[in-house]
């Protein structure tokens, strides 16, 4: 039955497939917006995430020593190198001219936290900024209607290298190379010189360069027994110390300096080890000061004439028989009676004399040969000579100290050239009370601390600790100032213990050997393993 043309035109039972097929367009045009906007919102964190991982990866390189920078430039680029399924190409990092330290190109260095300071050396790169190569999105369905573009898009990262110094002694030295106009700390130029330390503290006054002080590491007991727990025991308390940012820390005295002594083998009083931890001596104590054979009592293990003392004044290096310049070793015929690992001759030298060292720093001239001709005598009385002591420990006649102590540990108790290393030696007098020298410790074992301390991958050297350079002068260091930038971490060797020697020493001066850049905890030829250094991102 036909139905009436005028109910067809009103029927409106299928008026919705029209509007379907009209607004199909927009529909697909907005999933596909948002299908390729999630495309480019991944995109965008792929990048960031890729600029991220290499600014840490070129932050881990920035050591200070040689380098670095272009180190640091590889470790970005190698990072980067991942094909990306969001974008037109891979992401990478262009850096095929950018091995130099500074502050352009996709690789930028700087000297300081907030960018201000384009790093100029491998040296003074601190942080490292990384922008990976721009991208353009692939987009799936935007391109059909036309209706955008992702543009280009980037990441950028900044990271630097945030270090700590744990299980070390915190003593800071104030950079015995600056001057009203300079703050440049060379170590290159210091490794193997002594440095001649003069103990500060106590006041709020000025430090200057060549000062020492201490660290404040947030725990510990107050004022000079909390410094003689930090330089005594060989677990040190408190936290670690920031590498970057350090504190100074009041109440340095001349008893404190007792507490390094104990790494000699030298107790000098009840409060040079103060109860809680151990003190013990480095299985390499020596010294220059010597004891009778068969010394007993309280006083046996203190400065004292009836323990540890210099014996005849006349005879003792840096006591009485020195160099007649600073620049001349001692006559072959002339032996010293006690003699530890000496200071550089400049500052072995009494005052006024020519060529004497008048500032901190020495020139690495030490009398090599009269140490060897005091410490190494063979059964019949003759002694090793320049050529001899050469041969016996090939070490070159350069040697540093830290390189005869290191020898002199390596080979303990074993006969070389008619010497036993580091036994004991007679310096006057006959029998049980014989003056006699100790190469090892005689002390330690019977404070209750063992018979000596013998470094090792878990057990940090008692005579080496990693110090603080940092710029007394230009930050107005002071006995109670906090966030003083760190100039650089370097390990030093004590050379001697602190004892006054007439009008030679005092006892709250401190003579060290500079032995290079603290290194990290797993850096091969570590010294000190206590370092550690962490790539942080910034931004």
């Amino acid at each position: 039955m036909r139905r009436p043309l005028r109910e067809i035109a009103g029927d409106n039972g299928a008026a919705v497939a029209p509007i379907i097929a009209l607004s199909l367009f927009g529909l697909i045009a907005v999933g596909g917006i948002a299908f390729d906007y999630a495309r480019m919102a991944t995109l965008d964190t792929e990048l960031q995430d890729a600029a991220d991982q290499a600014a840490l990866a070129a932050a881990s390189q920035l050591d200070g020593q040689t380098g670095a920078c272009s180190r640091a430039a590889a470790a970005a680029r190698n990072m980067v190198s991942n094909q990306t399924r969001m974008a037109r190409g891979s992401v990478q990092v262009t850096v095929a001219n950018e091995p130099a330290c500074d502050g352009a190109g996709n690789v930028r260095f700087f000297q300081d936290l907030d960018k201000s300071t384009a790093a100029t050396t491998d040296a003074n790169a601190k942080f490292v900024q990384v922008q990976v190569d721009p991208r353009e999105a692939f987009f799936a369905f935007t391109p059909i209607v036309g209706m955008m573009r992702s543009g280009t898009k980037t990441g950028i990262a900044y990271a630097g290298m945030d270090s700590a110094i744990c299980k070390t002694p915190p003593v800071m030295i104030c950079n015995p190379q600056e001057t009203a106009g300079s703050q440049a700390f060379d170590l290159a130029a210091m490794v193997g010189k002594g440095l001649k330390l003069v103990s500060v503290g106590n006041g709020n006054g000025s430090w200057a360069p060549g000062n020492f002080g201490y660290l404040n590491t947030g725990a510990g007991s107050n004022g000079a027994p909390g410094l003689r727990e930090d330089l005594g025991w060989q677990s040190t308390p408190g936290d670690c110390i920031s590498a970057t940012g350090v504190s100074t820390k009041p109440g340095a005295s001349v008893s404190v300096t007792d507490a390094l002594n104990t790494r000699f083998d030298i107790y000098d009083s009840n409060t040079s080890c103060p109860a809680g931890g151990s003190c013990g001596a480095s299985i390499n104590s020596v010294k220059d000061v010597a004891r009778a054979a068969n010394a007993n009592g309280t006083n046996a293990c203190k400065l004292h004439n009836q323990g540890w003392n210099e014996g005849t004044t006349a005879t003792a290096y840096e006591w009485g028989t020195i160099p007649s310049s600073a620049t001349t070793a001692l006559p072959t015929t002339t032996i010293p009676s006690v003699m530890g690992h000496p200071r550089d001759m400049c500052h072995a030298v009494p005052g006024g004399t020519a060529g004497e060292c008048t500032g901190p720093v020495g020139d690495g001239n030490w009398d090599r040969d009269a140490y060897f001709r005091t410490n190494y005598v063979r059964s019949g009385g003759t002694r090793w000579t320049h050529a001899e002591w050469m041969t016996n420990t090939g070490l070159g006649a350069a040697a540093k100290r830290y390189d005869v102590y290191k020898w002199e540990m390596d080979h303990r108790g074993t006969s070389v050239d008619g010497v036993t290393v580091l036994a004991s030696r007679k310096v006057s007098g006959n029998g049980a009370s014989a003056f006699t020298s100790y190469g090892s410790p005689q002390c330690s074992a019977g404070q209750g601390y063992g018979s000596g301390v013998v470094p090792s991958s878990t057990v940090t050297d008692r005579r080496v600790f990693s110090v603080a350079i940092v710029n007394c002068i230009a930050n107005n260091v002071s006995g109670n100032s906090t966030g003083v930038p760190v100039k650089e971490w370097i390990d030093i060797f004590l050379v001697e213990p602190s004892i006054a020697r007439g009008s030679v020493t005092n006892a709250g001066d401190v003579y060290v050997e500079v032995v290079g850049r603290s290194q990290n905890a797993t850096d091969d030829g570590a010294v000190q393993l206590v370092k550690k250094s962490v790539p942080y991102l910034i931004e």
